[in-house]
């Protein structure tokens, strides 16, 4: 299973980069209305959603790790889809939505590291993750009254945070390939 999502290290990185670029156009579009934050976080969730739902697909073996990740990108897609389908949500139920999306991303990232401690050097990249999308969460869930400015630029914030991190294990596990296919023996090759 590590081979596999390590073969796939792409995948994380376009992750982490559609995060920061949500991040970064949140943050510093201070103007932005809720509309096109919402179609944004659409956007962003149904990158994500998808990647996610690739690891899992290439990552699938007999160990139960990969149902985890399955479970991210599921929740990630339907989150983006019900934000195109209903942009018009209230920006209280569109925090709502955000925020439960984070948490369960948050616990099923820690539950995947927490499987995968014994193969993945590293793991505490993927805790951290997790760690995060949980505080955004209960952040939101807390305080979702804050002025719209303060919700985009936290939104953005840890859409940033989330996406560097996602790209400093994509790395990782580009390091991961590469020792592994060092290490794995080539059938030898006859020549014609």
């Amino acid at each position: 299973m590590l081979y596999a999502i390590a073969r796939n290290w792409w995948m994380l990185l376009i992750r982490g980069i559609a995060a920061i670029v949500f991040g970064v156009l949140a943050f510093f579009w201070p103007g932005i209305t809720l509309l096109v934050l919402v179609l944004l976080f659409a956007a962003y969730a149904l990158v994500d959603g998808v990647t996610a739902i690739g690891l899992a697909a290439v990552g699938r073996t007999g160990e139960r790790a990969w149902w985890e990740m399955m479970l991210v990108g599921i929740l990630g897609v339907a989150a983006g889809i019900i934000a195109f389908v209903w942009p018009g949500l209230t920006a209280f139920v569109l925090l709502l939505v955000i925020a439960f999306w984070a948490i369960a991303r948050g616990i099923f990232e820690i539950a995947a590291a927490i499987q995968l401690r014994k193969a993945l050097t590293n793991e505490w990249l993927l805790i951290l993750a997790g760690a995060l999308s949980i505080l955004f969460g209960v952040l939101l869930l807390f305080w979702p009254a804050a002025g719209a400015l303060a919700v985009v630029w936290m939104i953005g914030i840890y859409a940033i945070l989330l996406g560097v991190v996602s790209i400093a294990l994509s790395l990782r596990l580009h390091h991961v390939k590469d020792r592994l296919e060092a290490t794995t023996p080539t059938s030898p090759t006859t020549s014609a």
